[in-house]
């Protein structure tokens, strides 16, 4: 029976063979829930990426995808990740450098030509900037944009919006107008205990006015109303349940008026027949 996954080489000794060929051009290392992460020195990216495709035993080909991740509290704020895949050897390698707004990546275009897509990504979502992309454009946002949406000190609401303009017969660009104020929510359930009031909780806070105390408690009003209720309710004369046929209650039936009596059988003549005599 075939195995239902390809089968892929153990990841054991990988950061070894990786070490002994690049050497110092790894800064850090880490293997955690299945996945190598391998942390070069920005500026020999380039002769990183050349030796983790050529060396025998490490082969990776193939690159598959260029991501970017924000870490503003960071000098280098932003991480670089590079997702390689062996295809001899069935698996996978993540390579990582950082940087700022300013440090510029070395472009891998020339050993992967497919990275001048995903790099122009990465420069469009986050603005890492990559030397020797010479076409390094946006490619998700529109014309004229300001600013990188992934940045977490971006604007939510952004800078410039676009609509059509019947007076002009053209799409314009204008600053953003909000209607409102920008509010935050907070889903918190109440139940939760929220530390917050709602609107129209703070009613509730405000103490009522003491009224004058009642003559009776609440124990003895309904004492009384129970009192009255069995006082009011009409007592049977007899059971409910029987326990004889006499006890039905259906009685013997009234005499019918002279009136409504029916005739009986032996006061009814009978009219002559043929065969009889007249």
């Amino acid at each position: 029976m075939r195995a239902p996954a390809p089968r892929t080489l153990s990841d054991d000794g990988v950061i070894e063979a990786a070490k002994a060929a690049l050497g110092d051009m790894i800064v850090d290392t880490l293997d955690a829930v299945s996945e190598i992460t391998l942390t070069i020195d920005r500026p020999r990216l380039i002769e990183a990426m050349v030796g983790l495709r050529d060396t025998p035993g490490l082969e990776y080909q193939q690159l598959m995808e260029i991501a970017g991740v924000d870490y503003p509290d960071r000098e280098d704020r932003f991480d670089v990740c590079y997702h390689l895949l062996s295809l001899t050897k069935n698996r996978r390698l993540r390579v990582r450098v950082t940087t700022d707004e300013v440090k510029p990546v070395p472009s891998v275009t020339g050993i992967w030509p497919v990275a001048g897509w995903l790099e122009r990504e990465v420069y469009d979502m986050y603005g890492v900037l990559f030397e020797g992309n010479r076409d390094l454009r946006r490619i998700l946002t529109d014309y004229g944009f300001r600013g990188h949406p992934q940045r977490k000190d971006f604007p939510l609401t952004g800078y410039v919006e676009l609509r059509y303009s019947e007076d002009a017969k053209r799409v314009v660009y204008e600053p953003v107008k909000l209607a409102q104020d920008f509010r935050t929510f907070d889903f918190m359930s109440p139940w939760e205990g929220a530390e917050y009031i709602l609107p129209g909780d703070e009613k509730g806070a405000v103490p009522e006015a003491k009224s004058a105390p009642s003559p009776v408690t609440a124990d003895q009003i309904q004492k009384a109303d129970t009192a009255a209720a069995k006082k009011a309710a009409p007592k049977a004369k007899t059971p409910k349940s029987t326990e004889s046929p006499a006890q039905t209650g259906e009685g013997k039936p009234e005499p019918e008026p002279k009136g409504n009596r029916k005739p009986k059988k032996a006061d009814v003549t009978k009219a002559p027949g043929k065969g009889q005599n007249q």
